[in-house]
């Protein structure tokens, strides 16, 4: 009886570390998938013509602002998950995968500009009837880009609004990613942006880029990631050459003076992506704007500090309905 039930116990042991060693890609799938099903996240399909937005969510519309989560380049809705962990379950929690990655439609026709995106997230506001109400937006890098040019886009439908480290500004201060990619783009080398890697000592060297916090990754599970973002990497790279087009590369600037709404801006002060500086050229265009610097973080500020992301945000959320309320009593 022993000999049997060690083998049992044996079988799952054995199926996880060969999943490990040989597709660690699918056991990355499956921690999200088990992740997501901890956080009580549900995932479903909202289709607007025949285009198809793949979202999770969580709760459901009440006498809070529903909130919306726009992700960053390449990456997709489950990359909010740390920060779900740290919002209350009470909340209504949207997030969507962008125009083009993971569940969402893929079209060589769509147009992956700025402008073209915040187009995308309008149709799927509409679908899942999300503006019933004005909601709470919040985007992270290429998100804070959409996100930010939306609400100056749709002022009615948004409450509120979080940024994070967004792109789409004219940084004051240079960094060496920025001349990097200036380069690349001069001398037509796409396939070697660093943002979008292809083997697992270029995704430990995107890591080191995006991240202050230096997180050890086993080679295994840098091979997995690689693996997942491989099939995806032309679209990747036809994506980033549409959003550091001139059109696009500054369409936060472009629209910042026309944010009515409340706007709370986070940034690691060590982001190496995009420069921290770019908080001060949105914090003297927004009248209503609330900064936070985020010490010892990078770009990956929802990766690295996600509890202080979701503190930060509950904190604005509740300034903001006090203020409301205040205005209705005076």
């Amino acid at each position: 009886m022993f000999v049997i039930a060690g083998g049992t116990l044996a079988i799952p042991i054995l199926a996880f570390v060969a999943s490990f060693l040989l597709w660690p890609s699918a056991l990355i799938k499956i921690y999200y998938w088990y992740w997501r099903r901890a956080l009580g996240m549900q995932v479903r399909y909202a289709n607007y013509d025949d285009y198809r937005f793949c979202f999770s969510y969580r709760g459901r519309p009440g006498f809070r602002p529903s909130i919306l989560m726009l992700h960053g380049f390449s990456a997709h809705k489950d990359m909010w998950l740390s920060v779900v962990k740290f919002l209350p379950k009470n909340l209504h929690l949207v997030c969507v995968d962008m125009p083009g990655h993971e569940g969402t439609t893929r079209s060589s026709l769509d147009d992956y500009s700025i402008n073209g995106q915040v187009k995308r997230i309008h149709q799927f506001v509409e679908c899942i009837k999300l503006n019933r109400k004005p909601f709470h937006l919040i985007g992270n890098s290429m998100g804070g880009n959409v996100a930010g040019v939306y609400a100056a886009q749709y002022p009615a439908e948004i409450c509120s609004l979080s940024l994070v480290c967004p792109a789409g500004l004219p940084y004051p201060t240079d960094n060496k990613f920025l001349k990097r990619l200036r380069e690349l783009k001069e001398s037509e080398r796409i396939e070697r942006i660093p943002l979008i890697p292809s083997t697992p000592e270029e995704m430990a060297d995107m890591l080191k880029l995006c991240s202050y916090v230096r997180f050890k990754v086993p080679q295994q599970i840098l091979q997995g990631l690689v693996d997942v973002r491989i099939p995806h990497n032309e679209f990747y790279r036809k994506l980033f050459l549409e959003i550091t087009d001139e059109k696009s590369r500054h369409a936060l600037h472009e629209n910042m003076s026309k944010i009515k709404a409340p706007t709370q801006i986070i940034w690691g002060k060590q982001d190496q992506v995009l420069d921290v500086s770019g908080a001060d050229v949105l914090a003297k265009s927004i009248s209503d704007c609330q900064v936070h610097i985020l010490e010892n973080c990078g770009h990956s500020v929802i990766v690295e500090r996600p509890r202080k992301t979701a503190k930060l945000v509950l904190e604005f959320l509740a300034l903001v309905h006090n203020t409301e309320n205040n205005k209705k009593l005076a």
